[in-house]
């Protein structure tokens, strides 16, 4: 038997004190230890991006994915040389690496797919990163973007592991973007496709919460917003060749640093994959 770690977590892109907040980013990373995180609102500026230099701390794979249009970001700072995107660290080389831009409806194309095949030591497995549409009233466009990526799981080519979506999907389990997604409470996507949210293996307190958006994180508190549960690590029902069992569940960079800034404003999603063979 293997054990894989995947890991999902949002790096809040360059609010707050970005600089500041960089060395918390990889030490929480490297005390992870994960050997696969997707990561969202990762700056980039030019030929640079903040994962690259993460995998570089970190000794991993890496790949980016930056937006097409990044202006609801930069506007804010009122700075457009950034850009910002999705990337992938590995412990293993990554292959077959594809982007994909998400609907966008009226507004900037602003989402984006990044998908990539990891040849762990259990086998091939294919991770897709998404961050989908933040706005409260942005459901209908949300659900838009779920088809796009389920339609790319899908279709993809098989691996010897069941295909893991992670991301921060900016809404909570039961909208109707996330069941959409999962395909477990209600018709999927995709026929015959199920992405199941792994915390429905949690146990304990974490059960019972599993908020990724919490008031403890000073960043949220600030706005004054209720805690929400919106970050995800989904795994692929009845796919791939080798059955794999969710051992735990759990959240990290979700208490106070012992030092310094804390690192994002969101915490962070991570699962324990056990393949049987």
């Amino acid at each position: 038997m293997t054990a894989v770690r995947v890991a999902t977590w949002n790096l809040w892109w360059r609010f707050g004190d970005p600089d500041g907040r960089r060395p918390a980013i990889a030490a929480a990373l490297r005390a992870l230890d994960a050997d696969v995180v997707g990561l969202q609102e990762v700056w980039s500026r030019g030929d640079e991006h903040l994962a690259a230099g993460l995998a570089g701390e970190l000794d991993r794979h890496v790949a980016f994915a930056g937006v097409a249009d990044a202006s609801p970001w930069t506007r804010r700072l009122g700075d457009d040389s950034w850009g910002l995107g999705n990337a992938v660290l590995s412990r293993w080389p990554l292959r077959e690496v594809h982007t994909e831009t998400l609907p966008s409806g009226d507004g900037p194309a602003a989402q984006v797919l990044l998908s990539a095949v990891v040849d762990t030591p259990a086998g091939s497995l294919r991770v897709v990163v998404t961050h989908l549409a933040s706005a409260l009233t942005a459901s209908a466009l949300r659900v838009a973007q779920v088809r796009a990526i389920v339609r790319h799981v899908a279709t993809a080519g098989e691996t010897d592991l069941p295909p893991v979506v992670v991301g921060d999907l900016n809404a909570e389990p039961a909208s109707d973007e996330v069941r959409l997604l999962e395909g477990h409470l209600t018709a999927p996507a995709e026929p015959g496709l199920l992405l199941a949210d792994t915390w429905r293996w949690a146990s304990g307190p974490d059960r019972l919460d599993g908020a990724t958006w919490r008031r403890e994180n000073p960043y949220v508190a600030a706005r004054g917003e209720p805690p929400s549960r919106v970050d995800y690590v989904l795994l692929g029902l009845g796919r791939g060749t080798v059955p794999v069992a969710v051992e735990r569940v759990g959240l990290f960079a979700d208490r106070p640093p012992a030092t310094g800034a804390w690192p994002s404003d969101h915490a962070g999603v991570v699962v324990d994959l056990r393949a049987q063979r």
